[in-house]
């Protein structure tokens, strides 16, 4: 006896193929093993009913091969007998190209994908199409409870043979219905932290603020960023947020501190839904590693309430909207609630490469894309732009500075930094109602170094995105690189924001 699958693959140009290589010996078991492999036991049943991605290649009249895919729930490819399984089949674009394929030949080859398991089955047979009104009874055997629409019509194949494949280069992915299983079950949750890298003895809850937030969700949008899902603890409606808001996330760093780390909230403009909010993990940023190590489904966060400080414009001025790599979630929603009020919108986003842009695939039409080597022109972008364009800008500093340097009216732009701006001259600091002076390094922030002198300032993003921060400035000359001063604010009340701004002169006299 041979393998069914041997005596139909292994063709004399094959095998020529398998001596050429050396590769004959190895497969000459095939020809030879007594489990021909045509009858689908219950262990292969119940794999085929398991899988919701499967290819399907049938032979044209011109002998071209022609794939097709085909996906859906669990269960929607059905074994029917030992020697049967089949699926419906729906409206689609109406090309009808393996439909009309199996009118010249019957013959089929498909590749079942289960990429939890990293497992992949391929079935040759016959196929034959059903329609409804001649095998009504057959046809409803194939029905798909979760999908309601109707069979247009339904493939039975014959199965002639099958074999299992190795799980080399099959990449691992899981789908939602899949995490949350895993996520149930104490075994499933160790595996779900070890592929996500997530900590074990991760805190149930975190922060002391007045909304509790849970983790409902989480999926990966890139290598480095991972989205989460936040619905209300309590089950109470979310509080209603503007484009442009951001949350501050507690988040516990490896040293046992907790701190704050502030991101957008990407599903701002859409009612009833869980917020999402997208966290890029840069090693230089131990919030954002504590994030990705620690957040898993079921983490209780309670945090402050929302705030937004990048404001979107209420009139009908059209918006030119700039995002540089993780930049990209509060624009989203800004694109969103611009295209809904009628009012017209660009939207720019810039990255290295594809893979690493976060919601590639989610953008609205019409966004543009710059990666893998096609640079954002920005002078380009400015002078196509309305004359009363309002201009969105986040990204990092560089995107930020170039954007400030483009001649734009400053009454027409808007940004929001991610990053706080680096470096600048050491300056020696005078808190005055503190009686106390410190000399500040180049590397160091104004900020810092005024808390590591014992002095209570309050602050909270720490990116000159909120003016929490902001004192007065009794001598000296402040270098601003805020997003959040005013003019007037600046030169005639005399603030800045210690956080991430820095001194021009050598001595900086603080009203603290």
């Amino acid at each position: 006896m041979a393998r069914a699958f041997s005596s139909i693959a292994y063709t004399p140009s094959v095998r020529r193929a398998q001596e050429r290589y050396g590769s004959r010996a190895a497969n000459a078991g095939f020809d030879i093993d007594p489990n021909t492999r045509d009858r689908v036991s219950e262990r292969d049943a119940a794999f085929i009913e398991r899988v919701e991605t499967f290819f399907m290649a049938s032979s044209g009249e011109n002998g071209w091969p022609y794939v097709q895919h085909r996906g859906g729930p669990r269960g929607f490819l059905k074994v029917l007998d030992e020697r049967t399984i089949g699926f419906a089949d729906f409206a689609g674009n109406r090309q009808y190209i393996s439909a009309g394929n199996l009118e010249h030949d019957a013959r089929v080859m498909l590749i079942l994908m289960d990429f939890a398991t990293r497992g992949r089955l391929k079935i040759w047979g016959r196929a034959r199409i059903v329609h409804e009104r001649d095998e009504p009874e057959l046809v409803a055997k194939l029905e798909v409870p979760a999908y309601r629409a109707r069979i247009e019509r339904a493939y039975v194949i014959t199965v002639e043979a099958f074999d299992f494949n190795c799980p080399q280069h099959i990449v691992q992915r899981f789908s939602e219905e899949e995490l949350v299983e895993m996520a149930a079950e104490p075994a499933g949750r160790a595996m779900l932290g070890k592929l996500l890298k997530l900590a074990p003895d991760a805190p149930a809850s975190l922060g002391s603020g007045p909304l509790s937030l849970v983790v409902s969700g989480m999926r990966q949008l890139t290598p480095l960023v991972r989205a989460y899902s936040l619905a209300s603890a309590d089950g109470a409606p979310l509080p209603e947020v503007a484009p442009g808001a951001h949350l501050a996330l507690p988040v516990r760093l490896q040293d046992g501190r907790e701190e704050v780390r502030h991101y957008s909230i990407v599903s701002a403009a859409r009612a009833g839904k869980d917020w999402e909010v997208a966290v890029l993990r840069r090693d230089e940023d131990g919030g954002s590693a504590a994030v990705q190590r620690n957040y898993q489904l079921g983490t209780v966060l309670h945090c402050a309430l929302p705030r937004n400080d990048f404001v979107l414009h209420t009139d009908a001025r059209p918006a030119v909207l700039i995002a540089g790599g993780i930049g990209i979630t509060p624009l989203l929603p800004m694109c969103e609630a611009l295209a809904a009020r009628g009012t017209p919108w660009q939207l720019h986003y810039a990255g290295r490469t594809r893979a690493q842009l976060a919601y590639r695939g989610e953008l609205p039409p019409g966004a543009r894309i710059y990666a893998d080597g096609e640079r954002l022109e920005l002078k380009r972008i400015v002078a196509d732009a309305p004359p009363d364009a309002v201009f969105y800008v986040c990204g990092p500093e560089r995107l930020l500075a170039a954007v400030q340097a483009s001649g734009i009216d400053p009454a027409r732009l808007r940004f929001e930094r991610f990053d706080a701006p680096a470096g600048g001259q050491a300056v020696e600091l005078v808190l005055r109602r503190s009686g106390v002076t410190v000399q500040v390094p180049s590397a160091q922030s104004l900020l810092d170094a005024i808390r590591a002198a014992g002095i209570d300032a309050p602050s909270d993003c720490r990116l000159g995105n909120c003016g929490a921060c902001a004192v007065k400035v009794l001598e000296g000359v402040p270098e601003h690189r805020d997003a959040v001063l005013t003019r007037s604010e600046r030169e005639l009340a005399g603030l800045m924001c210690p956080c991430v701004s820095r001194a021009r002169s050598e001595r900086l006299v603080l009203d603290l």
